[in-house]
């Protein structure tokens, strides 16, 4: 799995205490597909630290491909200039 991951203060001990956002899995031949895309529209998760048992930084390739995957599209209607007068 490749994801953000932002450590956020819990309210009460026990409660999640680590959002991950925009998590994928890797699949064959390295390819990204959103997590528990078959089950929830969601994009962010909420996981408790205790419950991870290991953080690594992706290779360079594969971050370049998660990180294309996530930028966002941008639909600019073009305008033409006008004269001023």
């Amino acid at each position: 799995m490749v994801s953000q991951i932002e450590e956020v203060p819990a309210a009460v001990p026990g409660e999640p205490d680590c959002k991950l956002i925009e998590p994928m899995v890797i699949g064959d031949q390295n390819t990204l597909s959103p997590w528990m895309v078959d089950c929830t529209n969601q994009n962010e998760f909420m996981l408790s630290s205790d419950k991870i048992l290991t953080l690594v930084d992706p290779k360079p390739t594969l971050l370049e491909k998660y990180e294309r995957l996530l930028k966002p599209i941008l639909h600019v209607k073009p305008t033409l200039p006008t004269e001023s007068s």
